[in-house]
C-alpha cells in the first residue's frame, strides 16, 4: 500500500510539473498565512473556489482573532472542521470536526492550561505546509502528520499514524468553537468502514443544518460513541509505523442522501495526491482570470493571495441534484447553483463588483441566491450565515449588489423581479426603516447607530435609483433618488461634519468627531470623521452643503491631517489609520477615489499607493484589518489594477494608481488588458489614457467598455 501511494505521489508530481510547463502555476504566489496573524481573521486550510467545505484546523482559543480557528498567534488544534468562516468579525460553523488520536483522551473540548485535556493537541507550525487546495502539518501530542484536500462538497483526509494498538479518528460534532452551540446530533456506523450523521446548531447562525457521510480507506475495528449525548463517535484502529489512513467527509445542508450524492459524484475515489492536483487546478484556473504582468514579486504575492481571499465566498449552498435548504428553512430544487454567506456590509464595496468583471456567471448565480432569500423570507439578505438570516451590520446592504447587476446587464436572474425584490426589501418598516419613512431620516435619539443605518439606506437608494433608470421605470427613479438624500439632515453646515438629529430636527447636544463606541452610538464601527464621507452616490451635490467644491476638498483633507486618536469605546476594526481615514474597516474603503471624483485626482493617486505599499504586506500579520470575506483583497485587486467603482451601481470605475506593468482579465467579452507605460515608485500619476489604441478623457471607465474586452493604456509620470 505504502509503494502504491508513492508512485501515486511520483505521478501527481510529473502531472502537476507537466502543467507549470505549460502555463504558469499561479497558486505558486499564494501564501494562504497572509492575513492569518494579527486582525485578519483569515481561513487557513484545503478548500476549492466557492467550494461548500473548507476544511482545516479548528484551534482551542476562540477569542475574536480566532474567527476562523486559526492563528499565528496560538498552536492548538482541537480537529480539523468541514466548514469555516474567513476574515469575518463574529465566528461560526467549525462543523463536522475530526480529529486523528492515539491513546485515552477526555471527550471535550479541553483547555490550554492541562495539555493531556479534551482531544486536542499542539500543532508544529515549523513542519506545516498551506498551499491552495492542500493544507498539512503534524500534530505533536499524538505524532501524527495530518494532510489535507478539497473538492467543493467533500472533504478528504490523509493520516499518517505511528505504531499503535489505539489508534483512532474521532467525529466530534460538539464543538463548532465556542460561538455555537450543538442542539441535535446523529451519529452512525453503517458497516465498518462509513459513518454518517448530522448536526444541528444554534449561534450566530439560529438553525444550521449540516449533514454528512464519513468513510474509512481501512474497515476499523470497532466504532463507539462518547461524550455528552454520544456527540463523539470513535473509529478505532491498530495501525504499524508510518501506515497511512484515509478519510472522506461529504457534507449537505440537506440530507445524508444529500452527502451520499456529493461523495459518489464528487470522490469515489481514494486518490489523495490526484484530488490534491485537482483543487490545485481549479485555484489556479480560478486566479488566471486575472494575470499580471511585474517584475516585483512581492506584489504577486500579495496581489493573488488577495484574489485567493476574494474566492473563498460566497460558498456553495446546494447539492449536486440541485436540491438546497431555502431561508425558510425548507428544501428545494433549483438548475444553477445557490450560494450563501453573503458578507453584504463588508463585500458590496468592491468584492461583489469584482466579481461583476471576472466572474459575471457567476455574480449573476449570487444575485439569482439573494433574490430567492428574498422569495423565503420576505426580504433581500443582510448577512445570510449557512441560509440563516442574522441581520448583522446596518442598511439594506444586498440592494446595492442587486441594483448593480442590474445596471450592468448580467445573467442568471430575472431583473424585474430582482427590481422588485429592492422596492419590497427597501419599502419595509424593520430596522429603523420605518422611522425613516416617518420621519425622513431616522431620530438619533430613537433608534441606535442610526446615523449608520441611515447613510446606508441613502446609499442603497441611490443604487436601486440607477437600477430603476436602467429598467425605464420613472416613477420609482424619482422617488428613490428622493430617499437616496435623507443623508442630509444630518449634515452640520457650522462645523462641516455629519452629526446625530433628534425626531424634532435639533443636532445632538453633545458632539465629538473623534468619538466612537462599539455599544452605544450615532455610527456603526466608525465616527463622524468617517461617516462625513459616505455620501459616494451624490458627492456633487453633497460638496455644494460645504459651500464650495474647494471648501469640501479642505475639509477632506483634514481627514487625512487629523489625529489618529479615538475617543470613547472604539471598535478594533478601526484600523489602519492615516489621519481618521480607516483603511482596516468597510466605511473608508471608497474615500480616497473622492478626490478623483471631486476633481483632484493626484491625492488619489498618491494616497492610493500609500495604502497598496504600506497596509498590505506579505507576513501573516499582513492586514489592517479583518478580510471580510474577500473584502479587503478586493480592494488592494482593483485599485492595484487602477480602477475602483466608487458609487454603486454606477457601471463606472474611476481611475487611481495602478502598480501592475500589465494585467489581462478574462471579461464577458473575451479579455480585458491594462498596460502601463512607466510605472514606476516614482511614476504613481496618470499622464495620459487610450482605450483601444483612441485617446480617452474620461477620469473613469464604464463596466460595458471592460466587459466586451478591448486594451486601457496608461502612460504614467512623476508629476501631477
Amino acid at each position: 500500500m505504502k509503494k502504491i501511494m508513492q508512485l501515486t505521489a511520483i505521478l501527481a508530481s510529473a502531472l502537476l510539473m507537466a502543467a507549470c510547463n505549460e502555463k504558469e502555476m499561479l497558486t505558486t504566489y499564494v501564501d494562504p498565512l497572509i492575513g492569518s496573524g494579527g486582525h485578519g481573521h483569515v481561513f487557513v486550510g484545503a478548500s476549492v473556489p466557492f467550494g461548500m467545505v473548507q476544511l482545516g484546523p479548528t484551534s482551542i482559543s476562540q477569542s475574536w482573532d480566532w474567527c476562523s480557528g486559526y492563528h499565528q498567534d496560538e498552536a492548538s488544534v482541537i480537529g480539523f472542521s468541514h466548514t469555516h468562516l474567513s476574515g469575518t468579525g463574529i465566528g461560526d460553523m467549525f462543523d463536522i470536526t475530526v480529529m486523528p488520536i492515539t491513546g485515552e483522551v477526555t471527550y471535550a473540548r479541553g483547555n490550554l492550561e492541562e495539555p493531556e485535556s479534551g482531544l486536542w493537541s499542539l500543532a508544529d507550525r515549523t513542519q506545516e505546509t498551506a498551499r491552495p487546495g492542500y493544507y498539512a502539518v503534524p500534530l505533536t501530542r499524538y505524532d501524527i502528520k495530518a494532510e489535507l484536500t478539497a473538492t467543493p462538497r467533500v472533504g478528504m483526509h490523509r493520516y499518517t499514524f505511528p505504531e499503535s494498538e489505539e489508534a483512532a479518528i474521532v467525529i466530534d460534532l460538539e464543538n463548532g468553537g465556542c460561538w455555537d452551540r450543538a442542539t441535535e446530533t446523529y451519529l452512525k456506523a453503517e458497516g465498518d468502514n462509513r459513518i454518517v450523521g448530522y448536526r444541528r446548531s444554534r449561534g450566530w447562525a439560529a438553525n444550521q443544518w449540516v449533514f454528512f457521510v464519513a468513510e474509512f480507506s481501512k474497515p476499523f475495528a470497532q466504532f463507539s460513541l462518547h461524550g455528552p449525548n454520544d456527540m463523539y463517535g470513535r473509529a478505532h484502529f491498530a495501525t504499524t509505523q508510518g501506515e497511512q489512513i484515509l478519510m472522506k467527509v461529504a457534507i449537505s445542508p440537506v440530507s445524508i442522501e444529500g452527502a451520499h450524492l456529493a461523495m459518489q459524484t464528487e470522490l469515489p475515489g481514494w486518490n489523495f495526491d490526484a484530488t490534491c492536483q485537482q483543487a490545485t487546478r481549479a485555484w489556479n484556473e480560478e486566479l488566471a482570470r486575472i494575470r499580471i504582468e511585474t517584475d516585483c514579486e512581492r506584489t504577486k504575492r500579495i496581489f493573488y493571495t488577495a484574489m485567493y481571499h476574494t474566492l473563498m465566498a460566497p460558498a456553495l449552498f446546494s447539492d449536486v441534484d440541485g436540491k438546497y435548504r431555502g431561508a425558510d428553512g425548507n428544501i428545494y430544487d433549483s438548475e444553477t447553483p445557490r450560494y450563501t454567506n453573503f458578507s453584504l456590509w463588508d463585500t458590496y464595496r468592491a468584492k461583489q463588483p469584482l466579481m461583476t468583471i471576472i466572474q459575471s456567471e457567476r455574480a449573476g448565480q449570487f444575485v439569482a441566491s439573494m433574490v430567492d432569500i428574498y422569495d423565503k423570507q420576505g426580504d433581500l439578505p443582510v448577512w445570510h450565515l449557512w441560509g440563516n438570516e442574522t441581520n448583522c451590520m446596518v442598511g439594506d446592504p444586498a440592494i446595492p449588489v442587486v441594483a448593480d447587476a442590474i445596471v450592468k446587464g448580467l445573467k442568471g436572474f430575472d431583473p424585474e423581479h430582482a427590481f422588485e425584490a429592492i422596492k419590497q426589501t427597501a419599502a419595509l418598516h424593520e430596522r429603523g426603516k420605518g422611522l425613516r419613512h416617518t420621519y425622513g431620516y431616522i431620530p438619533c435619539n430613537l433608534y441606535n447607530e442610526a446615523i449608520a443605518y441611515d447613510m446606508e439606506y441613502a446609499l442603497a437608494d441611490g443604487a436601486a435609483a440607477n437600477a430603476a433608470r436602467a429598467l425605464g421605470k420613472e416613477e420609482e427613479y424619482v422617488h428613490f433618488t428622493r430617499m437616496s438624500h435623507s443623508y442630509r439632515t444630518y449634515f452640520d453646515t457650522t462645523i462641516g461634519f455629519i452629526r446625530g438629529v433628534d425626531d424634532e430636527g435639533n443636532f445632538s447636544a453633545t458632539f465629538s468627531p473623534y468619538y466612537a463606541s462599539h455599544r452605544t452610538t450615532d455610527y456603526c464601527e466608525g465616527n463622524a470623521w468617517q461617516y462625513t464621507w459616505l455620501v459616494p452616490h451624490d458627492i456633487e451635490e453633497y460638496a455644494t452643503m460645504f459651500g464650495s467644491r474647494e471648501a469640501c476638498l479642505a475639509r477632506l483633507d483634514s481627514l487625512f491631517a487629523a489625529s489618529s486618536a479615538l475617543e470613547g469605546e472604539p471598535s478594533p476594526d478601526i484600523s489602519g489609520m492615516i489621519g481618521q481615514y480607516a483603511h482596516g474597516n468597510e466605511p473608508s474603503h471608497h474615500i480616497l477615489y473622492l478626490y478623483a471624483m471631486l476633481g483632484e485626482p493626484h491625492k488619489t493617486a498618491e494616497l492610493v499607493r500609500q495604502v497598496l505599499t504600506e497596509q498590505y504586506r506579505d507576513i501573516p500579520d499582513g492586514l489592517s484589518g479583518n478580510e471580510d470575506m474577500g473584502q479587503m483583497s478586493a480592494w488592494y485587486i482593483l485599485s492595484a489594477l487602477g480602477l475602483y467603482e466608487v458609487e454603486p451601481a454606477s457601471g463606472r470605475y474611476w481611475f487611481g494608481s495602478p502598480i501592475i506593468d500589465r494585467a489581462q482579465l478574462t471579461v464577458e467579452g473575451g479579455t480585458f488588458t491594462i498596460e502601463t507605460i512607466g510605472n514606476s515608485a516614482e511614476n504613481i500619476y496618470i499622464q495620459s489614457i487610450e482605450l483601444n489604441g483612441e485617446p480617452y478623457t474620461l477620469p473613469y471607465i464604464t463596466h460595458a467598455d471592460i466587459a466586451r474586452g478591448g486594451t486601457l493604456t496608461m502612460k504614467m509620470g512623476s508629476k501631477p
